[in-house]
């Protein structure tokens, strides 16, 4: 420590200071609130801890204040008159709540003034009638403690009103809560009761805007003499965060009674609050009371702490009495009993980056009131920290004789004064020169000969970045290595001190060879080397054993013969005293003890369960072996059933007969050999193996039982056998066919795929080539030549099978068994084709096998296997003297294969030889078990630095039923070796019930000294494969990864990025860059030191550590305040790490001047780049610096920051997409200061932060970055519509692509004429538009009869995106005259013009045409749109107000309105989609088609969706739409896109669901409902009656969404009802929210069945786009969604449409002032819809008459964009 001070608060054992603590006991007999202890003092070093016991009682019928505050506008008007009749039952509730009660009434409506309030005068006298006038709030009825005066007063109340819906509830809520008036008693419970059926006004919501109230709410009592609130017209509503402060400071609950109507708002509201309880009012308000009982038992149920007035140094967690954190409200605190809970105080060290000692008083001490929510009683906690200096150093002790005269003695520390030196200034800088004082013992030269004797003995080291020691005598360099590194500091595990190597933390050894960690040594049950070793240097040395071990000493028996046959002999002798080891003295030698049992543990639930029979005895015996659950039992659990099975009394009377036997087929067998020349002429010797040439084959079993759980194939080698000579050679031909167990009327069977089809062939055939190791792996050379030729030669001979298509997927591998032939390569390849080839196909392949070549590719004949997916034909080869080989037989697996399903092989027949078939057929039976566990890695490959020392790789498990289960792992070579690149490691994992992720640790070793000195390494991998998993689990998506291990390169060179720094006096920081070159992947650090005299105060040194991929940092030079003068120092680089150097500026000047502030530092200030922090010893960490974003491509952006100080463990980052909720961020732990975002969105804004974390937690956060993925490529456009207008005349329109991936620059729309067979017959016609906005195109003079293909595709600055394409002849559809209007600006093209992007392009503007006809739309894919325009005009005295309504294909659209005054703007916005599919994952299966078969059976046909790769199958869920059983289909063959469903219940509507997968996995699912409709027998109503015709049917959604503007910030939505729903309609569904996000989802029920339907929404805001849904609820569910997008946007001037003689005008009569003009233009966009005429205008003619009803005078008040003036317009208008 360089001071006591330093000391004094270097750690928490460094001081003591006594706690003061005042506590009374709680008195349990007090009926009320209490807490103890009541005060403590408590005072803390920086970063300390320290927990205070706390308890708490709250009486069973405690005091209650309850105060009902209830909105009193004309809709509650009977729930008003209610509450009046409830006197008595209110007194009945209030009393069983508490037996010291008062109760209290309020009532509030709004502000009154416009627009809120109806201010004409009779309004303002009597809204309604029987009313009073409005009012904002009044007390009513302060808390008293008589409900019969409650009752009387209750009385005289009558009800009052105003004109929006929001009401002023916040107004009244904050005067209840801070008004003394309402009598609020201390120490008792405060309940405040809010019964409303409308939402709320709050701060800033625009209302009181338009109404000209600006200030903010003031939060102070403002009732007068009458109760009456009277600041409401003078300041604004309070904010949900005041509210939620002040109720909490006065210890008010609120209980929200509201109606269904309002509930979602107040639902959202309540979870602001740490306590508030909410229930849903009936229409009336009957049930309030119910509401009020419920909620208080609940309030008593749960009990929130907190800590109120807590200074900012100080940070407080709550926790249980097993010391868990607990959150908000989960106390279980229970009335009338005494609770505990502990609070936990920890004193930060930092705050706001500076020293806690260093901030002001007020936030480093205070009094912290520690209470529960509901509580006034409180524990005052007066906290302070402690920020002492020594005494001692306040009197120095001048010329101190200890220091000899020379110097000062400081808290017994010597301070030399100038000219002297030493520990105890004895030395005189000024004394004469003796190099005899520079020889140390054992030397002869002076200074060892490496440096020269300065005064007092001193040596000064030549080189002292190797040399060091009092005489130099110490060589850096000369230390024990490892490898050939010196002191294993290659990854700072150690470096050379003092002759010796001094290790980092957590290594050891001569050379710091040795890790400390015990990880690599770690059994399954987390025991050291299984108990039985020790972990040795990171290694297990584990003991001789009678049982084989593995690397962690545990049991291994999987790996060898299994634990059955490891134990049997052991287990033989222990139990029964047989069997080999029956000699007690070898018994004696087994490693465990046998426990007889009556009965054994199930099969599932031990390690293994095994059977034998015993030879001594023919007896036979079972026993279970199993590992101890108690993790300090290393021995195994071997039970073994008392019972054996022995065989019955003996038969010897047998004999005779056997040996008769014996020798009569002997003597048989003598004939056959003597006269096997006439055999054939002899039926009844030809069945004898001397005939038919003296050769049997067949296979050597009858049947195979597989569980499906434990296949690690998709393959069986099944052996067949051959007897008789073995001279000579024969080929054998067979076939497998699968689901042989099917009858063939079995539904499966009957759903025969189509012959067209396409589909997977695999194929494997012995190339005349031997194995090598190079082939097995897919990217190597060798195997990528092979396969090239493999691809040429195979689709030449294949090309002759039509519709053939290329070879791919070809590998390479060894096939077991197989004769001489064994290390010859067998081929896999793939060959897609139609499915009727699959004969031609064996055909040829076996011609080309029999001559031995395919095409130049030598093959060896004899053996070939061509496969489908449901069966297989091949042909083996029996060479001379082999008498067995494998058939490798395919198992057809599949996801909807039967739960046990049967496979016949068959052996055919043998073509070439002479041997006879005796053994056709054998049966393989597989019995599918639903998986418990799925095993996994995390993902298939990871890259560990040798540095890390041990590669941590996570074997995850996906629980499906849970229970304990095992899987083995083990490590293979690649390039990397055992023992010299790693420690290879095998075993099992077990996991216990709920554990879902284990670790396998591997150990790294060095580099060797030859590897080490090696410029050209190799790049060195291994793999880690799973197997053998047990207790039903299977493995998952990736079993085998791939780890690489990666070696440092050439050293970094950092030096000073210029020579010369400039500063000012200014200036606050000096940053001074640091570059590096080379070697920029791995870390590296170097140290800095200032040289200056001391007097300046620059006497600083430190260090830069650079993190992977970082080139620049800066040295931080923090003057000391208000010191900084002109001068000039310098700065050093000096000691890089061993992977690092120091460049040629190892030097830099800093030079300060009194000018201004340098622009360097204010550039780097302005980057965030200096940050000076510091920490404190045994502190959390700070907040890392200088963090950078850069977007590498669409979907990367790579982030590096610099570590903070200390030594982090590792790194969390967080990173969300712009405008989401944090909360929402996903989490990346990395170990180093940088880290890599992949699987992004294109063009998109992503906001990141990152802290630090060790062993003490995470440190804070840095401040947002925010960084911009790069553009991709659009998708393609979202839907393709067509409005023919004439058989030769169409309106193509198409909707802006889902991705846009950037800004859409242009669009290129391709129509091409083609026949029946989709080929062309004329030429393409292309036509750009280069206005992104046009998505429109009017084509003319098209053939007439034709059908045309047209596609649409997008472009922005990356490119071209895909197609979107539909085909269409206009001639062929059904005549419906309609009004068509041409919308202006749309572009239009004529068909017989040139051929590329030709000059006839023009716009509507330009010519005007109004087609007198028109045909029912035809829409691609499942999207529909409506174009049209509806245009309403507002007459003005004066002047005029147009408000267009359009509709258009545009998925959003714009309401646009303009007062005069103010212009708003909206610039260009991009939707982001919600599609985030990673590269390779399937999109949407682009349309779904449903066939009726049969009242009950339907075919569901789909397309194939886009993906980057190759489709693998897909999946169908179905259920009833009413709810039910989700029954799911796996359809495994890509080329098949339908299936065919039966069992259907007739006139049921079901939800249909597919998905696409491929290897990267699923993709998102398309949707579907439909209903078979038949007529159905009326005694069975889920029968149909035979013969009835039968249709199909989909729900529709609600008709068009239709919107009118009624002010800037609220408009009307109109709907018309579904055309089909599915049940009757309930009510529906609105949604609301902000297109972009950044705010929340807005829902709204409304109820009716009428034809057409309306909502108005209010308080949205302008220039913001907003998405609404419309769904209809019905009593089978909800149906299709209605989605339309709107902005409300602000411009200026308004006039009447140029167009407006094609729309039709909705009069209305409005009284305005001239200067007052509006435009509203407002469009809409329609989805999945078929009833509708989507894509046309609809013609429709709204006419208002009447007499004017009322007048309403609104006062306007707009704020000025531009300046702080405020304009006031009247503007009056009739309704």
């Amino acid at each position: 420590s360089g001071s006591c001070s330093d000391c004094l608060q270097a750690g928490v054992g460094c001081a003591y200071c006594s706690e003061e603590v005042r506590n009374e006991a709680i008195n349990m007999n007090l009926q009320r609130s209490q807490v103890s202890p009541q005060q403590v003092s408590m005072t803390f070093l920086p970063g300390e801890t320290k927990v205070l016991d706390v308890n708490v009682f709250a009486p069973t019928k405690g005091p209650l204040d309850l105060y009902i505050l209830m909105d009193f506008s004309n809709s509650m008007k009977d729930d008003l008159d209610n509450l009046k009749k409830m006197g008595n039952k209110l007194a009945t509730v209030v009393q069983e709540i508490s037996s010291d009660y008062t109760i209290g009434f309020g009532k509030f409506v709004d502000k009154v003034i416009e627009p809120q309030t109806d201010m004409r005068p009779d309004k303002l006298k009597q809204p309604w009638p029987d009313s009073d006038s409005p009012f904002s709030f009044k007390n009513v009825i302060p808390l008293i403690n008589n409900v019969d005066n409650f009752t009387t007063e209750l009385q005289k109340e009558r009800i009052s009103g105003n004109l929006d819906a929001p009401e002023g509830g916040f107004d009244a809520i904050l005067q209840a809560a801070v008004c003394k008036e309402i009598g609020w008693r201390d120490g008792s419970t405060h309940l405040l009761v809010f019964s409303t059926e409308s939402a709320f006004h709050y701060e800033a919501d625009g209302a009181n805007v338009l109404a000209g109230i600006l200030p903010r709410n003031d939060e102070l009592c403002h009732l007068d003499e009458n109760g009456d609130y009277i600041q409401a017209t003078k300041q604004d509503y309070p904010s949900i965060p005041t509210l939620v402060r002040l109720l909490g400071k006065h210890n008010i609950i609120p209980i929200f009674a509201v109606t269904n109507h309002s509930y979602m708002y107040y639902s959202k509201l309540k979870e602001y609050f740490p306590i508030a309880e909410i229930g849903v009012l009936q229409e009336d308000s009957s049930n309030i009371l119910d509401i009020m009982r419920d909620a208080f038992v609940s309030i008593q149920s749960k009990m929130s702490i907190r800590a109120e007035n807590r200074p900012k140094a100080f940070a407080a967690q709550f926790l249980d009495t097993s010391n868990k954190v607990v959150n908000y409200g989960a106390f279980n605190v229970k009335p009338g009993e005494i609770g505990k809970f502990k609070v936990k105080l920890t004193a930060q060290q930092m705050l706001e980056e500076q020293p806690v000692c260093k901030v002001d008083p007020e936030d480093k001490e205070g009094t912290i009131k520690v209470k529960p929510t509901t509580f006034s009683a409180a524990v005052n906690v007066k906290a302070s920290i402690l920020c002492e200096t020594c005494d001692c150093e306040k009197i120095p002790t001048l010329k101190a004789s200890r220091c000899h005269g020379n110097g000062k003695l400081v808290c017994g520390k010597c301070l030399c004064d100038d000219g002297w030196a030493g520990a105890f200034c004895n030395c005189s800088k000024n004394s004469g020169l003796s190099k005899d004082q520079c020889i140390g013992p054992g030397v002869t030269e002076s200074c060892s000969g490496r440096g020269d004797c300065q005064a007092c003995g001193t040596c000064v080291c030549y080189n002292p970045d190797q040399y060091e020691g009092p005489y130099c005598q110490y060589d850096k360099t000369q230390c024990q290595r490892v490898a050939g590194i010196l002191c294993n500091g290659t990854f700072y595990r150690g470096s050379c001190v003092m002759g010796r190597c001094a290790c980092s933390e957590g290594w050891e050894g001569a050379a710091c060879e040795c890790s400390k960690s015990n990880d690599t040594c770690l059994d399954n049950k987390g025991n050291i080397c299984g108990g039985r070793g020790k972990c040795v240097c990171g290694s297990c040395q584990c003991p001789n054993s009678g049982i084989p071990l593995t690397a962690t000493c545990e049991p291994n028996f999987e790996f060898l013969l299994g634990g059955c046959e490891e134990t049997r002999r052991c287990v033989q002798c222990k139990a029964w005293e047989t069997g080999e080891k029956k000699d007690k003295a070898e018994c004696d030698k087994c490693p465990f003890k046998v426990i007889m049992v009556d009965e054994l543990k199930e099969r599932g639930k031990v390690l293994d369960y095994c059977s034998f029979l015993d030879e001594d005895n023919d007896c036979t015996y079972e026993y279970t072996v199993d590992t101890s659950k108690d993790p300090t039992n290393t021995e195994l659990l071997v039970e073994v059933l008392k019972k054996r099975d022995c065989p019955a009394a003996s038969l010897l009377w047998l004999l005779p007969l056997i040996l008769f036997l014996l020798l009569l087929l002997a003597l048989l067998l003598l004939c056959c050999w003597k006269y096997c020349a006439c055999c054939k002429s002899c039926c009844c010797l030809a069945l004898l193996p001397c005939c038919g040439g003296g050769r049997m084959v067949g296979f050597k079993e009858d049947e195979y039982l597989l569980r499906q759980s434990q296949l690690t194939s998709n393959h069986l080698n099944t052996p067949m056998v051959r007897t008789g000579p073995p001279k000579g050679t024969d080929v054998v031909r067979w076939k497998v066919k699968d689901n042989v167990h099917r009858a063939p009327n079995h539904p499966r069977e009957l759903m025969q795929p189509s012959l067209d089809e396409m589909t997977q062939f695999p194929i494997s055939l012995r190339l005349n080539r031997l194995f090598s190791e190079n082939l097995s792996r897919p990217e190597s050379k060798d195997a990528e030549q092979l396969r090239q030729e493999v691809a040429d030669n195979l689709n030449e001979v294949y090309k002759q099978i039509p519709e053939a298509q290329k070879v791919q997927q070809t590998l390479f591998r060894l096939q077991k068994n197989a004769g001489k032939r064994g290390d010859y390569t067998i081929m896999d390849t793939v060959l897609s084709a139609p499915r009727r080839a699959y004969p031609d196909i064996v055909k040829l392949t076996e011609k080309n096998v029999q001559s031995g070549n395919f095409g130049d590719l030598k093959v060896v004949p004899g053996y070939y296997t061509v496969a489908t997916d449901r069966e297989a034909a091949g042909a083996v080869e029996f060479q001379e003297g082999v008498e067995l080989v494998d058939v490798h037989v395919p198992l057809f697996v599949k996801d909807d294969d039967d739960d046990k399903k049967q496979l016949k092989v068959e052996a055919r027949d043998v073509p070439l030889g002479i041997a006879k078939i005796v053994k056709p057929f054998v049966n393989i039976t597989i019995i599918k078990e639903h998986a418990t566990s799925v095993f996994s890695f995390l993902q298939p490959k990871y890259t560990y630095s040798r540095k890390d020392g041990v590669a941590q790789i996570p074997i995850s498990r996906e629980i499906i039923e849970d229970g304990r289960t095992q899987v083995t792992y083990n490590t293979q070579d690649l390039t990397a070796k055992n023992k010299k690149d790693y420690m290879s490691v095998q075993g099992d994992l077990s996991y216990a019930p709920g554990e879902t992720q284990k670790i396998v640790p591997v150990r790294l070793l060095e580099l060797s000294e030859k590897d080490g000195f090696l410029e050209d390494k190799p790049i060195k991998q291994f793999v880690m494969d799973l197997s053998n998993p047990r207790q039903g689990a299977k493995l998952g998506r990736y079993p085998r990864t791939t780890v690489t291990i990666a070696d440092v390169l050439e050293p970094s060179v950092m030096m000073f990025k210029k020579g010369n720094q400039n500063f000012s006096t200014l200036d606050q920081t000096y940053p001074i860059p640091v570059v590096r070159s080379h070697n920029e992947d791995s870390p590296a650090t170097v140290k800095w030191r200032t040289k200056a005299p001391k007097s300046q105060g620059f006497d600083l040194s430190g260090s830069l550590k650079f993190a992977p991929g970082e080139t620049e940092k800066h040295i931080v030079i923090k003057p000391v305040p208000g010191s900084a003068q002109p001068e000039t120092f310098q700065v050093e680089l000096y000691d890089p790490s061993t992977n690092g150097v120091v460049g040629e500026r190892k030097n830099t000047v800093v030079n300060i001047t009194e000018e201004p502030r340098s622009p360097e530092v204010a550039q780097m200030q302005s980057k965030g780049y200096i940050s000076p922090r510091s920490t404190a010893p045994g502190g959390r960490l700070l907040s890392p610096g200088n963090l950078k974003a850069k977007a590498t491509g669409p979907r990367n952006i790579h982030l590096n920051w610099d570590p903070p100080p200390g030594n982090p463990v590792g790194y969390k980052v967080k990173y969300w997409i712009f405008g989401d909720p944090e909360k929402d961020a996903q989490v990346l732990d990395v170990r180093k200061p940088q880290a890599e975002l992949t699987n992004l969105l294109p063009f998109c804004d992503y906001e990141t932060r990152v802290c630090a974390y060790n062993s003490m937690g995470e440190g804070p956060d840095t401040d947002i970055i925010s960084c911009q993925t790069l553009e991709d490529a659009p998708g393609e456009p979202g839907r393709l519509a067509f409005n023919v207008i004439s058989p030769t005349v169409t309106q193509v329109s198409w909707a802006e692509p889902a991705e846009t991936n950037g800004d859409i620059t242009a669009y290129e729309v391709i129509y091409t004429p083609i026949d029946d067979e989709m080929k062309p017959v004329g030429a393409a016609k292309k036509v750009k538009i280069d206005n992104p906005k046009k998505r429109m195109l009017l084509i003319e003079n098209l053939q007439s009869a034709q059908t045309y293909q047209y596609k649409v595709r997008a472009q922005n600055s990356v490119g071209w995106g895909p197609f979107r394409d539909a085909t269409i002849n206009l001639a062929s559809q059904p005549s419906r005259p309609m009004s068509i209007p041409i919308i202006p600006d749309v572009p239009i093209v004529d068909a017989e013009a040139g051929e590329e992007y030709d000059s006839y392009l023009m716009y509507s503007n330009d010519v005007l045409k109004s087609p007198t006809s028109s045909k029912t739309p035809s829409v691609s894919g499942d999207d529909y749109m409506s174009n049209g325009r509806w245009e309403q005009s507002f007459l003005f005295p004066g002047g005029s107000t147009t408000r267009n309504l359009s509709t258009s294909s545009s998925p959003m659209s714009t309401l646009s309105s303009n007062y005069k005054g103010g212009v708003f703007s909206h610039d260009p916005f991009c939707v982001r989609s919600d599609a985030r599919l990673s590269p390779g994952v399937p999109e949407t299966p682009s349309r779904l088609v449903f066939s009726a078969l049969a009242p009950t059976a339907l075919k569901v046909s789909w397309q194939e969706p886009r993906c980057e790769k190759d489709i693998l199958g897909y999946c169908v869920l179905y259920q009833l739409l009413s709810g039910g059983e989700t029954k799911r289909l796996n359809v495994t063959n890509p080329a098949e896109n339908s299936v065919v469903i039966h069992d259907l219940l007739p006139n049921h509507s079901y939800l249909f669901k597919v998905k696409a997968q491929s290897q990267e996995g699923w993709g998102p699912e398309r949707e579907g409902v439909i209903t078979i409709e038949s007529a159905v027998d009326p005694k069975s109503p889920l029968s149909p009656m035979p013969g009835s015709p039968f249709t199909l049917s989909t729900p529709s959604a609600p008709g068009p969404l239709v919107f009118t503007a009624l002010s800037p910030d609220s408009l009307q939505l109109t709907w018309e009802k579904p055309r089909k729903p599915i049940g009757d309609i309930l009510s529906y569904r609105v949604t609301c929210e902000q297109l972009h996000g950044g705010g929340d989802m807005r829902s709204f029920n409304v109820g009716g069945n009428n034809a057409e339907t309306s909502l108005t929404v209010q308080n949205l805001t302008e220039n913001v786009p907003y998405k609404f849904k419309v769904q209809a609820q019905t009593t089978q569910g909800f149906g299709p969604e209605r989605e339309g997008i709107i902005t409300i946007e602000s411009q200026d001037g308004g006039a009447l449409s140029q167009y407006n003689s094609q729309s039709v005008s909705r009069r209305e009569v409005f009284q305005m002032p001239t200067e007052m003009t509006t435009r509203t233009n407002v469009s809409h966009t329609m989805i999945n819809d078929p009833y509708f005429s989507d894509g046309m205008m609809m013609t429709q003619l709204t006419e208002t008459g009447g007499m004017v009803s009322r007048q309403v005078t609104r006062e306007v008040v707009q704020r000025s964009v531009t300046g702080a003036s405020t304009v006031t317009k009247r503007m009056f208008y009739e309704s």
